[in-house]
């Protein structure tokens, strides 16, 4: 019987399949070695004795938990590896042929003016260029209106005013900030006469000569006058940024004549005679630059600072207990007699015993009281000792008054007040209060 055509294609399959030779035996990959597994270790624990015998269950239970104990220690750890130092680079020695091209300075070891100028924090003799810069700059920018001014250019004049010693010793430093955003430069020709009774001057640039030799001081609350000599600025030294200039300002001498930096004028505004006129008056020697500060803006600078310092005296008292019911009128008079004292922590203010000079409101602070308390110590047995002690009461802190009673009735303090810290205090003097 004839086989279908399928059949017959899968036995022909089959015998070709069996005829074919089988294919030849490949080789297993191998296994790469882990770097961080111990395997001599591993050996050791895999033929661990009593891991594989069956005497008993205790021993094969041991032998897992040794196994399991000294499992972990098969693993390396891995070695941490530090950023690498970078050494620094050695600096070359110059070569012959470079010292030949450095400009060879003169040698000023016997110069007794460059030693002078260091130890005053001037220049040395090889950089002019940087106060003459610096002058052009401070020059420039007086030359310009306050109101176009930056703020670093309103630094820099403040920073030039504390440097003048006619003004440091009478104006805070405060009234030279404000005073700095008004003060403009006025350019004179040779020949001029400057009258400085409307502001005090400072000549920044030329000479001048003053019409007589008395000098009144720059506020004139005396009146003493004393001989008119040109003011020098040394050892007043207060910025770096204008050590420069400052080491060039002439030194005191008997030459009337007013060269640069010296200073003619006054801030005080009066009514000006035509004797007084001359007294602040100069004759211009060349040309010059004169830095100007109006008395008008000092006075009106004055005038807010007293209205400010009077509001926070009437704050003060009529924050105090014994003051929050007394009516404005009164208050302003005591604000008339106030004066500002500060006292170092750990001061006495007054014993006990003793009249006080003065009535006390503390501004900022605190008063401790202390009173001498008399005890009794026990010695012997029949036998006692008076002994005296200063036993803290209370404090007076801020806000808070004393001291009326005493001054008014003269009657005595019973304790010892004296400051725990610094203690700011605004104080009416007994002899004020008496000639009211």
């Amino acid at each position: 019987m004839p086989l279908p055509s399928l059949s017959a294609a899968i036995l022909s399959h089959m015998i070709a399949i069996n005829n074919v030779p089988p294919p030849p035996l490949r080789s297993l990959p191998k296994l790469k070695m882990s770097k961080y597994i111990d395997y001599g270790q591993l050996n050791a624990l895999c033929h661990m004795r009593g891991l594989q015998s069956s005497q008993s269950s205790y021993s094969i239970l041991s032998a897992h938990n040794m196994f399991i104990k000294q499992y972990p220690k098969i693993f390396l750890k891995k070695k941490t590896r530090l950023p690498k130092l970078f050494k620094q680079e050695e600096k070359r020695e110059p070569t012959e042929g470079t010292e030949e091209l450095q400009p060879q300075q003169p040698d000023d070891s016997h110069n007794i003016a460059i030693h002078v100028k260091k130890a005053r924090g001037g220049p040395t003799l090889y950089e002019p260029k940087k106060l003459e810069e610096k002058l052009v700059e401070f020059l420039d920018i007086l030359k310009k209106l306050p109101i176009y001014r930056t703020l670093r250019e309103h630094r820099t004049v403040w920073k030039m005013l504390k440097t003048i010693p006619d003004l440091t010793s009478q104006l805070t430093d405060e009234h030279l900030k404000t005073l700095s955003r008004s003060v403009i430069s006025e350019t004179w020709v040779k020949g001029s006469t400057v009258v400085g009774n409307d502001g005090f001057y400072i000549i920044l640039k030329g000479s001048a000569r003053p019409q007589t030799k008395a000098y009144k001081d720059l506020i004139d609350e005396n009146e003493s006058a004393s001989s008119f000599i040109p003011q020098s600025f040394q050892g007043f030294v207060s910025n770096e940024d204008f050590k420069n200039i400052l080491a060039e300002m002439h030194t005191p001498s008997c030459d009337p004549m007013l060269r640069q930096w010296s200073t003619f004028g006054t801030l005080e505004v009066t009514a000006q005679t035509e004797s007084d006129t001359k007294e602040y008056s100069v004759i211009t020697e060349e040309d010059c630059e004169i830095l100007k500060i109006p008395a008008k803006d000092y006075v009106r600078l004055k005038s807010e600072n007293i209205k400010l310092e009077n509001k926070e005296k009437m704050k003060l008292i009529h924050k105090c207990p014994y003051y929050e019911e007394w009516p404005t009128l009164s208050v302003c008079e005591l604000v008339a007699l106030i004066k500002w004292k500060k006292f170092p922590p750990g001061h006495v203010i007054v014993e006990s015993g003793k009249i006080i000079s003065f009535v006390a409101y503390i501004y900022s602070g605190y008063c401790n009281i202390y009173r001498n308390i008399v005890g009794l110590m026990k010695l012997q047995p029949k036998k006692v000792k008076k002994n005296q002690k200063l036993v803290c009461m209370g404090k007076l802190n801020e806000k808070e008054s004393f001291g009326e009673i005493s001054v008014l009735l003269q009657v005595p303090f019973t304790c010892t007040i004296v400051t725990g810290k610094e203690v700011e205090m605004a104080i009416i003097e007994d002899k004020d209060l008496f000639v009211t």
